[in-house]
């Protein structure tokens, strides 16, 4: 030991502490800041060896007897703070072995390592026969990096960290820590500067405003969702019903505390409420938005600051697999939405982690996302791409989590995203496309499908991409389905207009099924439709109260027969006036005063019932030999109609689904039909149990062999005002 370490050892910047202090040669040294005196107790011996001071600054040294020195021992230091002595007793954190090994770090430099978050992060265990904590963390542009928390009071200079080489990776194992500790690290710059941060792979975190890491424990959750699993295993998304309720968790259903005040649900009251009312609406699958903790409610969790922690908001991490196995047990599947193309800008988290943009861009013109105020990964890094791929991994592994949804994919892909000529830098081809992120992407969309079969990623992509939802192999991103936001933007566009004018937009409803086959596409009504002054679905309906109801009505029955999965944002099956509010609980009361607004939500109700028993619904998403029209055509009428037909393209089990967008009853309709004999009227939007009118077809109609509309047989039918009908032989 040269002086020169000594004084780094004392100034807490010593890059490999354990190299002075802990165990050498029968020489034991310890550092205890603030210390007056400190004794080693080997083990098995009642008599303590007292240890000599060689530095003012709590510097200690004390020899083993020969026949002790490979023995395990503990080490106690005397304190006198305001007049009290206080004395601690502990086990040597510079004793251990490093935790990680040659392999994990070589896998994380090559941004492989698809469990990373067993080997970095804060894990309790028992490591050279002591139970303790085991920390990691990437910062390798930091002088130096120590361990702060409960257990330390906070004082960085007593657990400094060993960098493992060339790795970036620095680690320490502290005996005698335990689950719950709060902790962070204390890092030290190029510059000199100490900063504080929590920790990127932290399993937990305190509830906002709060921001320390949480050491946790292993899961203690006991699954209940085998069976689940094991269907999901060998399940065909692409060709199977898919329904998705899409949920803000803070303000789907509040509580009332004790002191009379109101509060959202946690995870476990949430478990005992959200499976049977999605059951009930007969929805596949609760997308939840970001679960992730973030430290600002308003972001709705797209500004992530702990990646690998389940927000503390509602519950321990434990808790939330709780919800999600409850949802599996009644049949729901859950997608989480993941948000790896930006994160915040606050100084306790990810942003320039180690003094220096380490997870982000220096250059703020790839590095920064001016309309969002975040920074933009580097996903060029190994590290980089590894500590989210393994996030992925994580949420699916130790969740059960069944897909994930990728926020802001365009975003990505694109260099010049929302960005004027000057403002960024095109790739190494002179182009716009960021080729790292498309890498990145294919990645992970390659590797969650290759490890989970039955996990699906969705892609929130609002671009001409080609193939975002087709394979790598040929090309592709590699998502599973894509949100098809121009479907999204051109169908609520057409309901909007006051159906006279309807005639002069009918492009807008028909356009769509021009590339309908193009992507695996989900159709989404979701939270950004009716937020931010948007209003409520309701209110972009046109007319009276009425029309705006069953407008509604006829979108939604719309939007289930058209091609394309299903995703709805909380609260649209309660037709409410006002649009979304993150900080409010739903307008569950309308369903007690307003029985029109309870005919939407028990149409809602009959949609997803019909669409599970209709295998021509769901079959043949992607692919056109699983559509027909009728006729597209009536644009003055506002008419549309078209056929939804099986995998084995049988007629007997099509499902016609006619739409008059209008306030206009029309009666002797004729539609042009596959098959003769009775057509049974499954579905009517106007039907009065749903709040409307009760024009129809009493049941049904009988087809007649009269060639229309291409078709040798037709029926004639009456088409209720802004109504949907589905009909099918039998």
């Amino acid at each position: 030991m040269t002086d020169r370490e000594l004084e780094l050892v004392v100034a807490g910047r010593h890059g490999d502490p354990h190299r002075v202090l802990g165990r050498h040669d029968g020489v034991v040294r310890a550092y205890r800041p603030g210390a007056e005196r400190m004794r080693l107790f080997p083990a098995g011996r009642a008599a303590a060896v007292d240890m000599k001071m060689t530095h003012p600054a709590g510097l200690f040294e004390g020899r083993l007897d020969a026949e002790d020195e490979s023995a395990v021992y503990e080490l106690e230091a005397d304190y006198a703070r305001a007049g009290d002595r206080t004395t601690f007793r502990f086990c040597d954190p510079y004793g251990s072995w490093p935790t990680l090994g040659d392999l994990d770090l070589h896998l994380f430099g090559e941004g492989r390592h698809h469990r990373l978050w067993e080997v970095l992060g804060a894990h309790c265990r028992v490591h050279d026969a002591m139970a303790g904590v085991s920390f990691a963390v990437w910062a390798p542009n930091a002088k130096a990096v120590r361990v702060v928390g409960d257990w330390n009071f906070w004082d960085g200079r007593v657990h400094q960290m060993r960098s493992l080489g060339a790795s970036g990776v620095w680690e320490l194992f502290i005996p005698g820590v335990a689950a719950g500790a709060r902790y962070k690290y204390e890092l030290v710059t190029a510059d000199e500067r100490v900063i504080l941060k929590t920790d990127p792979m932290a399993f937990s975190m305190e509830r906002p405003p709060a921001t320390a890491s949480v050491v946790v424990g292993d899961a203690g959750h006991e699954w209940g969702d085998a069976d689940w699993l094991a269907r999901r295993a060998g399940a065909d998304l692409l060709h199977s019903p898919v329904s998705i309720y899409e949920m803000h968790v803070g303000s789907w259903r509040w509580t009332t505390q004790d002191d009379g005040g109101r509060r959202p649900l946690t995870y476990r009251e949430l478990a005992d409420e959200l499976p049977a009312y999605v059951s009930d609406l007969g929805f596949t699958h609760v997308e939840l938005m970001p679960m992730a903790e973030h430290p600002f409610s308003g972001s709705w969790g797209y500004q992530v600051s702990g990646y690998y922690a389940p927000t503390a908001r509602f519950g321990s991490p434990d808790d939330f697999r709780h919800l999600v196995d409850a949802l599996h047990r009644a049949g729901i599947g859950v997608v989480v939405d993941w948000v790896p193309a930006h994160f915040p800008k606050d100084e306790f988290a990810l942003a320039r982690f180690d003094g220096t943009a380490l997870y982000e861009h220096s250059d703020p013109r790839q590095g920064e996302h001016q309309d969002w105020g975040t920074l933009i990964f580097n996903f060029g890094r190994n590290e980089v791409r590894n500590f989210l791929l393994a996030n992925a991994l994580y949420w699916v592994e130790q969740f059960h989590i069944d897909g994930l949804r990728v926020d802001a994919v365009a975003s990505m892909l694109y260099l010049d995203y929302s960005r004027q000529p000057g403002q960024w830098v095109p790739n190494r081809f002179g182009g716009r496309e960021n080729l790292d992120a498309v890498s990145f992407l294919k990645e992970v969309n390659e590797t969650v499908f290759g490890l989970y079969p039955g996990v699906t990623v969705m892609a929130e992509e609002s671009t001409a991409w080609p193939g975002v939802s087709r394979p790598t192999y040929l090309g592709g991103l590699g998502f599973g389905f894509k949100w098809n936001m121009g479907w999204m933007h051109d169908t609520l566009d057409y309901f909007s207009h006051d159906p006279v004018h309807r005639r002069y937009h009918h492009s807008e409803l028909t356009f769509g099924l021009i590339y309908a086959w193009s992507e695996n596409f989900v159709l989404p009504l979701s939270h950004d439709e009716v937020v931010h002054g948007k209003g409520s679905l309701l209110n972009k309906m046109p007319g009276d109260r009425w029309q705006q109801l069953a407008n509604l009505r006829a979108l939604y029955s719309w939007m289930w027969a058209h091609p394309g999965k299903q995703l709805l944002f909380m609260g649209a099956e309660l037709a409410p006036e006002r649009e979304w509010d993150h900080e409010q609980e739903l307008d569950w009361w309308i369903l007690d005063r307003w029985e029109s607004h309870r005919g939407v939500r028990d149409l809602l109700r009959a949609l997803n019932s019909l669409y599970g028993e209709l295998p021509a619904l769901w079959e043949r998403d992607d692919d056109p030999q699983g559509f027909q029209w009728v006729d597209a055509d009536d644009s003055d009428q506002s008419v549309i109609s078209f056929l939804r037909l099986p995998a084995d393209g049988d007629p007997t089990r099509a499902v016609l689904c006619v739409a008059n967008l209008t306030p206009v009853p029309r009666h002797g309709y004729r539609i042009g039909l596959p098959a003769g004999g009775r057509w049974r009227e499954l579905l009517n939007s106007d039907a009065a149990e749903y709040g409307g009118g009760g024009v129809g077809n009493l049941g049904g109609t009988d087809a007649s062999e009269r060639p229309w509309h291409g078709r040798p047989w037709s029926a004639e039918l009456t088409l209720p005002p802004l109504g949907v009908l589905w009909l099918t032989p039998g």
